[in-house]
This record gives C-alpha cells, structure tokens and sequence, in this order.
C-alpha cells in the first residue's frame, strides 16, 4: 500500500463545507465556486494538485459527500457526479445504513461500509495494492482519520472566502505535530501539504 493522504478546499476560517446540505447545494449554504472555482476558472495554473487529487488506487469517503440522503436508503441515489464520476477506482462509502454496491462507468464502483474507518481503510488497501489511497472527504471523515493516526499526508487547498459557519478540518482532532512539507500560492488558491511527523 502507498501512503494515505487527503485533498480538502477549505475557506480562509478552515470550512470545508456550509450548512444546510440538500441535492441542490452539495457544500451547503455556501457557493461551491467559491471553495472549487481554482480547479475549473485556473486549472492549467493549479494542473498538479488537480491531478494529483485522483491519483489513488481506492478512494474512501463519508456518506455525506455521497448524498444528501439521510437514514436508511429510501430512495436510488448514485452520488453528486452523474454516470461517470472522476474517481474510477473503487470508493469505499462510510454507513451506518447496509447497501448493495453501485457500479458506475468508467470503473467506479461505490462499496458502502458500515464497520468504520479501520475496515473501510483495509478493504481500500486491499483494492488499492501499492497505490495510494484517498480520503475525499467530507471534513469530518478527515477529521476522524487525522484523530486515528491514519492519514499520512494532508493537502490543504485554502480559498480567499470567509463561510463563517459549517463542517471544520481539524475539528474534535486531538493535538498533534505536522510537518509541512510545501506551500504554493497561485492566483486563487493555496496549496500547502502536511505530513503526520
């Protein structure tokens, strides 16, 4: 297995996400332009960290950056990014609620996990084989894998916004060091990558 790391855009007061998801606003009652427009308005000026996001060979996220669905599964919900999403490889979706795989095009299947993170992050490493494995998110799946001692390398990408209000990286995470390995600034974004020393 490589190393487990994760990309997170977040707002200048560290929010990933607002309040008030629903299927209309994935990022809640903030603009997502306002946390993602680098990736699309800048892309050939932030091309390496757009492109390393979806290098891995497994992918674990939690059950709200898959849906807005909440409590059992009462309705045929197949994530934000239509019939093709931007992972193909296998996603492993973190549930309290049972649920058969979803295959997509492209070679993405979701996996849904109900035993938690130590289990979603050993079927991933299982899948992944010597690649890397990444946790998309949301913050507070980060902030459970950080809290673990399970999350190698950290890439930050900070917006100029303010959301005020929402899901927070680091948040209920326990003290610990990190060393920063690199910074870079472009028009829109900062890029800083963290390593758990």
């Amino acid at each position: 297995m490589g190393i487990v790391f994760s990309d997170l855009a977040v707002s200048a007061d560290g929010y990933a996400t607002g309040l008030n998801q629903t299927e209309e606003r994935p990022f809640g009652d903030v603009e997502d332009s306002w946390l993602h427009n680098w990736m699309f308005d800048a892309y050939e000026e932030n091309k390496a960290e757009v492109d390393a996001i979806v290098t891995s060979g497994a992918t674990i996220m939690g059950r709200n950056m898959f849906g807005p669905v909440r409590g059992e599964w009462d309705r045929d919900w197949r994530g934000w990014w239509g019939p093709n999403p931007p992972y193909h490889n296998p996603v492993f979706v973190l549930t309290h609620h049972p649920h058969e795989p979803i295959e997509m095009e492209g070679g993405t299947t979701f996996h849904f996990i109900t035993d938690g993170i130590e289990r979603a992050l050993e079927l991933a490493g299982d899948a992944a084989g010597e690649q890397d494995i990444s946790i998309a998110g949301g913050p507070r799946t980060v902030n459970q894998f950080l809290t673990a001692g399970l999350l190698d390398e950290l890439r930050l990408h900070i917006t100029p916004c303010i959301i005020g209000a929402g899901e927070r990286v680091f948040d209920g995470v326990p003290p610990q060091r990190l060393e920063r390995v690199s910074v870079r600034a472009t028009s829109l974004v900062t890029h800083i990558t963290y390593r758990r020393t």
